[in-house]
């Protein structure tokens, strides 16, 4: 796909070279791959690329450790496209963490390719390892091959800057390690909240100082005109006197300086104020950074400062991304839990209530936001092997006979193999709930008698939240039960049927989860 579109793409048309034309020094591009085709394609779509004025020349590599020769050798390589599976199925993550450790290379803008997103999941690879991008090959077509090296170079040029610059100046080091260990830990934070949260935090660290702070985004349509109004600002995270802080409340200056970027496109320095403009290409939204009370910045402040919004901007575009990717999955998983609901006759918003009650019990067991959210979005698919159950068992109100027990026993392993071969998170997630959330704590749960912590945290938690759920409301085969009997009956299920540490916390908290049913007693069903 990369070779069909760099052909067609009038980027790459020919040029022809004037006798006046400057010759810049070109930018060095190493890639490491051991197919020839990807380099060959690579240097293709990237012929004709430029960044001030200044072209690209190409170092080649065709395995990990090639490449550790090459850049003993070549110390001014300034970015590095790195293929994941070569001489085995991690050299590329081995060679990353050599370049970052070993060799201490911070400068290089290193972005991973694989064409086996499976071998190295994307959110392990982004939080585990110093890189700058991470593309599957399927998806770089030769408009995005530009993009991810226009916004690599700059990095590069701009760090570069600051290095020569550090040989008069030490402080010009420890700012930009501040910078690199802002940005880095700005991947990690996986909702858009989050995000803003710790972009404020981080920015204050940069500048070492205590100033008032707004984060806040728009619509890159209301912005077109280089005007947006008040009401076409919504304030995502705010600091000191702005915490909290409705767009309604902002003061028309600060609206006249947040104006004043979206009509120049770029970051500003005034009136006591730093303003960050922060597009996204491939969303709707710009987004903006407003600080307060910042006295004299000085130049090298600036360039940090500079560095931070371009890093700033490639994490929210991949945040926004992967979110659109998610919320996609999400949306899909939870219409298709609705799906077997509606044909089992279970009580309406059952998966809905499953996904909370996860999710709640997940963080009292202290695990990470990021587990307990993919939890919540994965715990609906737990019954969908019952796509498969047939209606005379699925619906009978009485007891199931062998046969049909036999029958039932069957859906997690299908629901298993409708879901296992799936890359994603959520869905790998999901799967291990559909095939574990019938195994016991004693081992006498099926499909294969798993026990104690064999049974994967996930499908521990789930079994809780179906069996709380399926009890206190009515299914075909009975009425919904009081909750003193829920309990009753749980507790004597403690250490056979449930994990006694996480039933101990889900009783203790029972409010908690006695809120969750009776707010979705009032929502109804999709």
């Amino acid at each position: 796909m990369l070779l069909d579109m760099a052909k067609k793409s009038p980027l790459f048309a020919g040029k022809k070279k004037t006798s006046n034309e400057k010759i810049l020094p070109t930018w060095k591009i190493l890639i490491v791959d051991d197919e020839p085709d990807i380099h060959s394609v690579t240097k293709l779509a990237l012929s004709r690329f430029k960044l001030d004025d200044r072209g690209l020349s190409f170092v080649n590599a065709y395995s990990g450790e090639q490449a550790k020769e090459v850049l003993k050798e070549h110390t001014d390589i300034a970015v590095a496209f790195v293929d994941v599976v070569m001489e085995s199925d991690h050299a590329g993550l081995e060679l990353v963490r050599w370049v970052r450790d070993d060799l201490k290379n911070k400068n290089v803008r290193i972005i991973l390719r694989t064409g086996q997103p499976g071998q190295a999941p994307e959110e392990d690879v982004i939080v585990n390892y110093d890189i700058n991008d991470y593309k599957a090959k399927a998806e770089l077509d030769s408009r995005k091959l530009s993009t991810s090296m226009y916004s690599a170079l700059r990095s590069y040029r701009d760090i570069m800057e600051i290095e020569a610059a550090r040989l008069t100046q030490h402080k010009h080091r420890q700012g930009l390690e501040k910078v690199i260990e802002a940005t880095s830990g700005l991947f990690e934070l996986r909702t858009l909240h989050r995000f803003a949260d710790g972009l404020l935090n981080q920015v204050a660290g940069l500048l070492n100082l205590q100033a008032e702070t707004l984060l806040l985004t728009c619509n890159s349509i209301d912005a077109i005109s280089g005007h947006v109004e008040s009401s076409e600002i919504e304030v995502l995270a705010g600091t000191g006197k702005f915490e909290n802080c409705g767009s309604e409340k902002i003061p028309e200056s600060i609206y006249t300086l947040l104006n004043r970027a979206l009509a120049e496109k770029q970051c500003l320095y005034v009136d006591n104020a730093f303003i960050g403009y922060f597009p996204t290409k491939t969303s709707k939204w710009i987004n903006l950074l407003y600080v307060d009370g910042v006295n004299e910045l000085s130049e090298l402040d600036k360039k940090l400062i500079d560095i931070f919004a371009i890093n700033v901007g490639v994490a929210f575009e991949n945040l926004l991304l992967n979110q659109e990717v998610e919320d996609t999955q999400s949306e899909l998983i939870l219409r298709l839990g609705d799906v077997v609901e509606s044909r089992s006759k279970e009580a309406a918003n059952h998966v809905k209530r499953m996904a909370e009650y996860s999710y709640e019990l997940a963080i009292l067991a202290g695990l990470t936001e990021y587990q307990a959210d993919l939890l919540k979005h994965a715990s609906p698919m737990h019954d969908v092997g019952k796509i498969s159950t047939p209606d005379a068992v699925l619906l009978k109100p009485g007891k199931l006979d062998d046969d049909e027990w036999k029958i039932m026993q069957q859906h997690p392993q299908i629901g298993y193999q409708i879901l296992e071969s799936s890359n994603r998170p959520i869905l790998k997630a999901a799967a291990t709930i559909s095939l574990q959330h019938h195994e016991k704590y004693d081992g006498s749960g099926y499909p294969n008698g798993l026990k104690g912590d064999d049974i994967h945290i996930y499908a521990r938690i789930v079994a809780i939240a179906d069996v709380y759920d399926a009890l206190t409301h009515k299914r075909c085969y009975k009425e919904a039960w009081a909750l003193d009997d829920v309990l009753e009956e749980m507790k004597r299920c403690s250490g056979t049927h449930f994990d006694p540490h996480l039933l101990a916390l889900f009783i203790d908290n029972i409010d908690i989860f006695e809120r969750i049913k009776l707010h979705w007693q009032d929502v109804p069903s999709a």
